[in-house]
């Protein structure tokens, strides 16, 4: 038989939507794969009810149905605070996922270096590999993941051709500072590199953290792509709407990549959504103010457990420290602790550059009583890890 391809050998499937399926077999609390389990709002719903049977149920525009990128536009410039022409800086994909590859696709060739700041994301180390891009990874400093610009300034000097920037962080829940945006915007001019950032959660920032897009910056709006979607603002990871923000140049060759890879994003879909991207600042405000009391109530559940977390800045996830447990297969860990303790987390490996097994994510998109539940299952974990069989001597 004929061999298949040598990209697919270098990677795994995605560990996060894997331990979805442990949660769903093992009936545990699902805080591994980040979605919510309340409903998005309900002007939204509603609106997807009137389009259930006039549609449109055919082809929109490739690159974004008029409305709907009219609708973005007008939001996107509203909050970046730059001049966004729906006909020209706008590809709607298929989720931020298609946005993320698409623009990886668009302005690197094989062999090309691409920089990515270790914890990063799962897909970004197999967009590089699909697109034979090499990743330069630079190591963010734990307990905050603060950035060293010594060692990004050495990845720079290896002449990459862009930069991914995940901002607010996932899984680490970092919010760039203003001064760590210029240094990457400075390096980035200096060495004529594009930076691709992913900034679905651009309003789950935590005061007094404040998040700039960096394509505002001076002289970054024209090696910047903007890469982000609908799933986390208005609750509907499911809708798989996403959209590339770029200049001219960039989003003509994103519009070609985005069109042989998967058309267009659902029509009716993009219909409804133009409710919710026509929401009020008021829609936004209660959309943080109700993280913002998630994270407080979760963090305030690990402390009561006893366990070690990181306090993120933005979006909702957390690191927990299990390195005094003495774990060295952390993937077989969260398999057992789904099992055992009734709660699936994500092993901190597959966000770190050097597999690092000392930590595990969570995520705080839930109701409260699904949070609630989860702490008093997380209660057992130290009674119980003392059981796990492997656990180092």
């Amino acid at each position: 038989m004929p061999s298949l391809s040598s990209r697919t050998s270098t990677f795994t499937e995605s560990v996060i939507r894997r331990m979805t399926r442990v949660a769903n077999q093992t009936g545990a609390v699902n805080l591994s794969q980040g979605f919510p389990d309340f409903d998005p709002p309900a002007e939204l719903t509603r609106a997807l009810e009137r389009c259930a049977v006039p549609g449109p149920h055919q082809y929109a525009v490739t690159w974004g149905a008029p409305n709907f990128r009219e609708a973005l536009a007008r939001k996107q410039s509203r909050f970046m605070g730059l001049e966004i022409d729906p006909d020209k800086h706008l590809v709607v994909t298929c989720g931020s996922t298609e946005a993320m590859m698409a623009a990886m696709m668009s302005v690197t060739n094989p062999g090309d270096k691409v920089i990515v700041f270790s914890p990063f994301y799962e897909n970004y180390a197999a967009d590089a590999i699909l697109t034979g891009a090499t990743p330069i990874y630079v190591e963010l400093t734990p307990p905050d993941f603060g950035l060293d610009l010594k060692a990004l300034r050495a990845a720079f000097e290896q002449r990459p051709k862009a930069l991914i920037l995940c901002n607010p962080g996932n899984p680490t829940g970092k919010v760039y500072t203003r001064q760590e945006l210029e240094a990457i915007a400075a390096l980035a001019i200096e060495y004529d590199v594009f930076v691709i950032t992913d900034e679905v959660y651009e309003h789950i920032v935590y005061a007094p953290h404040k998040h700039t897009y960096i394509a505002t910056l001076p002289g970054m709006w024209e090696r910047t792509i903007s890469c982000s979607s609908l799933s986390k603002t208005y609750s509907i990871t499911g809708w798989r709407l996403g959209y590339i923000i770029a200049p001219p140049r960039v989003v003509d060759a994103a519009r070609k990549v985005h069109d042989f890879l998967t058309v267009g994003a659902a029509a009716p879909l993009q219909e409804a959504a133009v409710t919710a991207l026509d929401f009020p600042d008021e829609y936004y405000t209660g959309l943080l103010r109700h993280y913002t009391h998630s994270r407080s109530l979760f963090l305030g559940l690990l402390d009561e457990a006893r366990l070690k977390h990181t306090n993120p800045q933005g979006a909702y996830y957390v690191l927990v420290d299990i390195g005094e447990y003495g774990v060295a297969d952390d993937v077989e860990f969260c398999e057992w602790m789904a099992a055992q303790v009734g709660v699936a987390a994500v092993p901190g490996s597959s966000f770190f550059k050097d597999g690092r097994t000392r930590y595990v994510r969570l995520h705080f998109a839930k109701r409260d009583e699904t949070l609630v539940e989860a702490g008093r299952r997380l209660l057992r974990l130290r009674q119980r890890v003392c059981d796990y069989p492997g656990r180092r001597a």
